[in-house]
């Protein structure tokens, strides 16, 4: 979109620009010269500069913070839930301005500036409702762009009305009723399929056919305890699985008016997979009532949160991302502030603390007593979803709401799992036990209230939340007693410093101490050195452990038997309802009931899990001791617990009771290219194994031709693990690509590494180097620069292995630094064991490098290289590659001069470019 209609003049503010190539300012009449870094930080410390993207800059300059006019705080406030890439190409692109000639370009930065400050002016500026009254409150938070809009942003004639009374709120609506039993026929599901295609587009027999198999799940149950339609369809990269499983479940659910829920593992994938419904909806307004996007609390902006920030709960810079956040809530879509229409990039600008103070992350919600209960995004959303045909969650919600039994309207009785690779690992974290350090003072918080908020609304705790109802009940009032007395046994403030001496002040802080004892003693010396997570197998449990555990599990017990007794209280009290008892305080009961349910079978998991130390093991799970450190620093103290096999809760949770579930991927089987009908693995990765009637099971090859796209190069001659042989590959091979890179590591403190000796001299060669864990920006936002940049690289670990999809020249060579060989941990160990030692590893590395070579081929027309750095790369894992690829084990010279040939005429068909023995191969790039 277009913003900018005649060039402005710039702003006469000095602009500063830092990055790995060098730190220019443009002075106040647009001149730009160079200067070193030092002069960078004095010039910027005596007057503020302009700065696009201040973390960034501080970073460049080896700074932890620096404060000016920025850029992208004026961006968010004047256009509030639009999109931006956050550089200067990006802005540039938003605004409708010529792109900046580079980084020296400083004076674009001015540039950018007027033409932001020339949006007030225009009519059709959008976003003008609210500007003025937000701007009047960030004024007196002494805002730095302040004093520069309130000259251009009149006061409305009429009073604004604020946000919390601007949004609109959700209706109740009658239940939904059960769906109707249809059979969908075939040419049905052809016809929707080849609408959503489009009329232009070439039809593709896989994706016909992934559509008709897909199909098979929304066919009526023949017998009740049959278990679901279950379908395992592995759908190569091209296919068009997503459209072609939209076909029959939008279908499904226009004839039998029931809702199909559609998870996914990554956002990336939600935001593809909402942006593709436009193809069924048209229409945007029955596109919104059509289409949910459902995600767990933790991710929507909470009112009542900002709430009490903008009363004066945030102070300095946070308050001011308080006010943009209110800024933004009144024009957003959903309230998503992780993966929606809030910018990555605005909470980084503030700070963590900033951004979790407006989420409900610490299970606080009083639900309907909140004073927004009506406009409450979340409330909206799962109402929302009660009567939408389609509703797009991620895997870890649909199995939380299915093992709550908290499922919307009819249920989930229509489930598709995209990216069901993923699901096993999804069920893993979901079904597991926790019992830490952090998670008991969560538990101490809900009860009484955190120790430094005494007073403040909601985090009150129990007591004060109930106050008006115990008040009438004697039982009730001494069960909250009970209770607020067994709760200081829970840890108290400053309780990981006691740990940490081997003290404790309560028994769940003495069993902490007790564990990083054990931890300390058991742990491989080696692993200590590293200053990261240490943990031990439980086996051989310490007397002094074993003790502290039984105490601990009494203190829970003290806890759970009298918060039982008030749960069954308070249920009395909502099944007859005194006269008393008005719907505010109806409501605070409701809430305090349904928190007891959830943390008293909490405690129950907790002494399940105390049970075992010292006690005989459970075949069904594993358990471990673990200390969570961060460059050497301890964060945290606890016993996890894991289901040997997580497939199990989850197919009695959310398979058993569902009527059609669809698993699929790229990558569901480990080894597509051989014994093409063994999907044993699979049907165990997805919980088929535990139902009553076999998968359907349905396979299509990708339609790409990888011999000609593709080529997979094994550098013999880098040492593992060696950074500065490392460095030295990664920069030949991204200068040889011309950028274009993502490098992938297993290990961060290598990443961050490499990437400190690379950053400066590619930025000089002019090709930009982004890192995860090294740059202050958000993945998503990393991942969104990496595609709009031309010649950037990016490196980064796991998040970036699956689910990045940068189809075209942006992303034309793949780089890892080694074998994703599983980590080896207690809990890998255990599964190892059970799953056939070398060959479950396997299975696993072998599922890492289909997935990682997945990002390089995501169109037709994509040519690239997927490198694997390191001599040690068995024959046996090469059958994670695609059939036809070539496959070359080269030196390291050899493979930049293969690169260097494949990539010397980009945006051509494939070059006959040399292979490694010097002989030509047609077609392999």
């Amino acid at each position: 979109m277009t913003v900018a209609t005649e060039t402005a003049a710039p702003l006469a503010v000095p602009a500063l620009v830092a990055s790995h190539a060098g730190v220019w300012i443009a002075d106040a009449d647009g001149r730009v010269r160079g200067v070193g870094r030092g002069e960078a930080i004095a010039r910027a410390g005596d007057s503020p500069h302009l700065l696009l993207n201040a973390p960034v800059t501080a970073s460049r300059l080896g700074l932890g913070e620096l404060s000016g006019l920025d850029l992208l705080e004026l961006f968010a406030f004047l256009c509030p839930a639009r999109f931006c890439v956050p550089t200067a190409r990006g802005l540039a692109a938003a605004l409708g301005l010529p792109a900046p000639a580079g980084d020296a370009d400083a004076a674009f930065l001015q540039r950018a500036a007027a033409a932001l400050l020339a949006m007030p002016a225009r009519r059709d500026w959008p976003e003008r409702r609210g500007a003025w009254t937000i701007l009047q409150s960030l004024g007196r938070q002494r805002w730095p762009w302040a004093p520069h809009l309130l000259r251009l942003i009149a006061k409305p004639e009429k009073a604004e009305r604020h946000v919390f009374q601007t949004l609109p709120q959700w209706e109740e609506a009658a239940a939904r009723p059960a769906p109707q039993v249809v059979r969908l026929p075939a040419d049905e599901v052809a016809a929707r399929l080849a609408r959503l295609v489009g009329p232009g587009a070439e039809q593709r027999d896989g994706q016909r056919a992934y559509a008709d198999a897909v199909a098979q799940a929304f066919a009526p149950k023949a017998r009740k305890d049959d278990g679901p339609q279950m379908v395992l369809a592995e759908a190569g990269t091209g296919i068009g699985k997503t459209l072609g499983y939209l076909a029959p479940a939008s279908l499904w659910a226009e004839m039998a008016g029931g809702a199909v829920w559609v998870a996914t593992f990554t956002k990336a994938l939600q935001r593809q997979l909402d942006g593709e419904t436009a193809r069924v909806w048209p229409d945007a307004a029955q596109r919104r009532a059509r289409v949910v996007v459902r995600k767990g609390r933790e991710n929507y902006l909470c009112l009542l949160n900002l709430e009490d920030a903008v009363q004066g709960g945030f102070g300095g810079r946070a308050a001011v991302f308080a006010r943009l956040a209110e800024r933004w809530a009144e024009y957003t879509r959903d309230g998503d502030m992780v993966g929606g229409d809030l910018p990555g990039w605005l909470p980084p600008l503030f700070g963590r603390m900033s951004f979790a103070g407006l989420t409900d992350r610490r299970g606080e919600c009083i639900y309907a007593a909140c004073p927004h209960y009506r406009t409450c995004f979340i409330e909206r959303a799962s109402r929302a979803s009660a009567q939408a045909d389609l509703v797009i969650a991620n895997h870890a919600l649909v199995m939380i709401n299915a093992a709550r039994g908290r499922a919307e309207g009819t249920g989930m009785a229509r489930i598709i799992f995209d990216e069901g690779h993923h699901l096993f690992d999804a069920a893993d974290a979901t079904f597991a036990v926790a019992l830490t350090g952090r998670e008991a003072v969560e538990l101490k918080n809900w009860l009484l209230g955190p120790e430094r908020a005494a007073g403040r609304g909601r985090r009150r705790g129990l007591s004060a939340r109930l106050a008006d109802a115990i008040s009438y009940d004697d039982d009730a009032a001494k069960a909250v007693e009970r209770i607020t007395d067994a709760a200081r046994a829970l840890p108290s403030e400053a309780w990981l410093a006691r740990v940490a001496d081997d003290s404790g002040e309560g028994a769940l802080e003495l069993l902490f101490a007790a564990v990083r004892t054990q931890v300390l003693a058991r742990a491989p010396p080696e692993d200590a050195a590293t200053g990261y997570g240490l943990e031990t197998q439980v086996a051989e449990v310490l007397p002094c452990l074993v003790d502290a555990a039984a105490a601990a599990s009494a203190a829970l017990g003290r806890m759970a038997l009298p918060m039982a007794q008030l749960e069954a209280r308070l249920a009395l009290l909502l099944d007859d309802p005194p006269d008393w008892l008005d719907g505010q305080g109806r409501a605070r009961v409701e809430g305090a009931r349904a928190g007891l349910v959830l943390r008293g079978a909490l405690l129950s998991a907790w002494q399940q899990l105390l049970a075992r130390l010292g006690g005989p093991a459970d075949a069904d799970f594993i358990d471990w001791l673990e200390l969570a450190r961060a460059d050497g620093r301890l964060l945290d103290v606890g016993i996890q617990r894991r289901w040997l096999d997580p497939m199990r809760p989850f197919a009695a949770a959310v398979l058993e009771p569902a009527h059609g579930v669809v698993v699929t991927s790229a990558t569901l089987r480990a080894r597509p290219d051989a014994l093409a009908d063994d999907w044993r693995d699979a049907d165990a990765r997805t919980g088929a194994v535990h139902l009553p009637l076999p998968a359907r099971h349905f396979a299509a090859a990708s339609p790409f031709d990888y011999a000609h796209q593709a080529r997979v190069l094994i550098v013999t001659d880098v040492k593992p693990r060696d950074v500065a042989a490392l460095a030295h590959a990664y920069r030949t091979l991204i200068e040889a690509a011309g950028g274009g890179t993502l490098g992938l590591f297993t290990a961060i403190a290598r990443l961050r590494a490499v990437h400190a000796r690379l950053a400066d001299p590619l930025a000089r060669a002019g090709l930009p180097l982004y890192a995860q864990h090294v740059d202050p920006i958000d993945t998503g936002t990393l991942v969104d620069i990496f595609r709009a940049e031309p010649g950037a690289s990016l490196l980064g670990t796991d998040a970036l292995r699956d689910g990045v999809d940068v189809p075209g020249s942006s992303l034309r060579q793949v780089i890892m630094e080694g074998v994703p060989w599983p980590r080896r941990t207690v809990l890998h160990a255990a599964r190892r064991l059970a799953g056939g030692g070398n060959a479950h590893d396997d299975r696993v590395t072998m599922g890492r490098l289909a997935q990682a070579f997945g990002r390089l081929i995501r169109r037709a027309d994509d040519r690239g290289h997927f490198i694997l750095l390191g001599p040690a790369v068995p024959s046996r894992l090469l059958g994670a590659f695609p059939a036809g690829v070539p496959i070359d084990r080269v030196t390291l010279d050899e493979a930049a001069a293969l690169v260097r040939a494949g990539f010397a005429r980009t945006g051509q068909d494939a070059a006959d470019v040399p292979s490694a023995d010097g002989s030509i191969t047609p077609g392999a790039s």
